[in-house]
């Protein structure tokens, strides 16, 4: 990779940022949110200007194609530039960046006879990984890869009623075009997790993804006067789901696994009513699949219990799940033997966090790829991850999609 490659992306980097930009750092580009779009129209001028046709499918899917071959296939690279509300700049969005900038410098070496490619390249920025306006997340991977129906998910409103369908058309962003066949799938992500900056690696290797189970509740109670309602008399939603979530806690010490609540909703919110719904999201996650089933089971009772206690009806809204599996092998050998040959240090590791590579994994072959995240912080406006080790990343980036581009993959 040339200086002037690296110092290029850096400068893209610094002006993608910039779009929805927060002053500590951060961003906040929600999915299909104003900010979000007009990160995407950004991204498309970049995309056209360097010589891609920009695609949108039906549910909102970004695609920049770098067509040097006429009916070659497609390998794709990406990640996504969504993200949570007042989140860090780097998660998804590098990902996507580097991909984009990868493809183009491999679309220039290709057209000028530099190197030979017997596939063309792809970058995707999926639509709404994150999770947090629309659930559940990974929406865009999971209805591209058939593990989402398209109509059932441009269906899903968010808190203020606003459908995906209507969030992506008032955007003009919710496409009807059909996306060439692909034979392989690259992304590059930060870590999400501080070991490998702990101990000095530079490039992950992702061999697998944790295991996880998450459950969206549906608390209905009775509204009451939080006053003059007899404790035996209440039906408080909001006590059914704190009871859910200590449950879950306890849940997680006993089998040793992870478990969050990130999301509680409750109706009607005022300090002198008794809550008659409340709506909540709570994920148990392992490396270990015989931990996580038996956590899944334990917790299971624990819903029950939790509703007589609290004397309301739990209804689980959606459950969304996936297991340990291994990335592919064939990936993995190829991508430990070109991060041996560029001599940077590595690892091979797992991820704690789901990516639409989860997805993408289980219908292409996949090459899941991590640099270091600052002492893990994530999710946050302060996450944060060097230049340093961003343009290693992007080394690799290039170097694997360049191999994967002359058939090494799928």
């Amino acid at each position: 990779m040339t200086q002037q490659h690296g110092s290029d992306f850096l400068d893209a980097f610094a002006q993608m940022s910039r779009n929805g930009g927060l002053e500590s750092g951060g961003v906040e580009r929600q999915a299909a949110t104003e900010a979000d779009g007009l990160n995407r129209q950004w991204f498309a001028g970049w995309l056209t200007a360097r010589g891609a046709t920009v695609h949108y499918d039906a549910v909102g899917n970004q695609f920049g194609l770098f067509e040097h071959t006429p009916g070659a296939p497609y390998v794709l690279v990406g990640s996504h530039l969504d993200s949570q509300p007042r989140a860090g700049r780097f998660d998804g969005a590098y990902g996507v960046l580097a991909g984009a900038h990868a493809c183009a410098e491999l679309f220039r070496a290709a057209s000028s006879g530099e190197v030979e490619l017997s596939r063309n390249l792809c970058v995707v920025n999926w639509f709404n990984e994150e999770g947090c306006r629309f659930k559940p997340s990974m929406m865009g991977s999971s209805v591209y890869t058939g593990k989402r129906d398209l109509e059932e998910t441009l269906e899903v409103r968010d808190t203020a009623g606003v459908s995906v369908r209507e969030a992506l058309d008032a955007l003009g962003q919710r496409g009807e075009d059909s996306i060439p066949e692909a034979t392989a799938y690259v992304e590059l992500h930060i870590q999400q997790g501080k070991s490998m900056e702990e101990d000095g690696f530079t490039i992950g290797l992702v061999e697998a993804t944790w295991g996880v189970r998450k459950y969206e509740f549906l608390v209905l109670g009775e509204q009451a006067h939080t006053g003059s309602t007899l404790i035996e008399d209440r039906k408080d939603a909001l006590l059914g789901a704190s009871l859910l979530i200590a449950s879950a806690r306890k849940v997680a010490l006993e089998h040793d696994v992870i478990t969050s609540c990130g999301e509680l909703l409750i109706e009607p919110n005022s300090p002198v009513a008794v809550a008659r719904e409340a709506r909540l999201v709570i994920d148990l996650r392992s490396p270990d699949a015989e931990r996580l089933t038996a956590a899944d089971e334990h917790f299971a009772r624990e819903v029950e219990e939790a509703a007589r206690a609290a004397n309301v009806e739990i209804q689980t809204v959606n459950r969304h799940a996936w297991d340990v599996l291994e990335y592919a092998p064939e990936g993995l050998a190829l991508a430990q033997e070109i991060v041996t040959e560029l001599d940077l240090p590595h690892t091979r590791i797992m991820t704690l966090a789901g990516h639409d590579s989860t997805n993408v994994k289980d219908v292409l072959p996949t090459v899941m790829l991590f640099v270091p995240s600052h002492k893990g912080i994530t999710h946050n406006e302060y996450e944060f991850t060097s230049d340093e080790d961003m343009l290693a990343g992007l080394e690799m980036l290039t170097a694997t999609l360049r191999r994967v581009a002359q058939g090494e993959l799928g």
